[in-house]
């Protein structure tokens, strides 16, 4: 079975989870993704996590060997600060 690629995860994971933002990075083995759902409102970190996992079902265990994930609400999505413009110097 081939390596999931970081497209392939975050398709798995917006097949099993109404998303308003996802984004997931990885190298085929450890993965990072950032959730955004409404149905995270009133969940623990943990309750969010299980709920991801709950997604991805059976591919968490055979083909996903690491996911550390950034799970939020739109609101708290809406008030993370943007990443601060990269400033270039001559």
């Amino acid at each position: 079975m081939a390596e999931p690629t970081a497209a392939d995860v975050r398709n798995y994971i917006a097949a099993g989870l109404e998303c308003t933002h996802l984004e997931v990075e990885g190298d085929g083995r450890h993965f990072f993704a950032t959730i955004v759902a409404a149905e995270f409102e009133g969940r623990s970190r943990v309750q969010r996590h299980q709920r991801v996992y709950a997604a991805l079902g059976d591919r968490m265990r055979a083909q996903i060997h690491a996911l550390s994930m950034k799970t939020l609400t739109p609101a708290e999505w809406q008030a993370t600060p943007a990443p601060a413009p990269v400033q270039y110097h001559h």
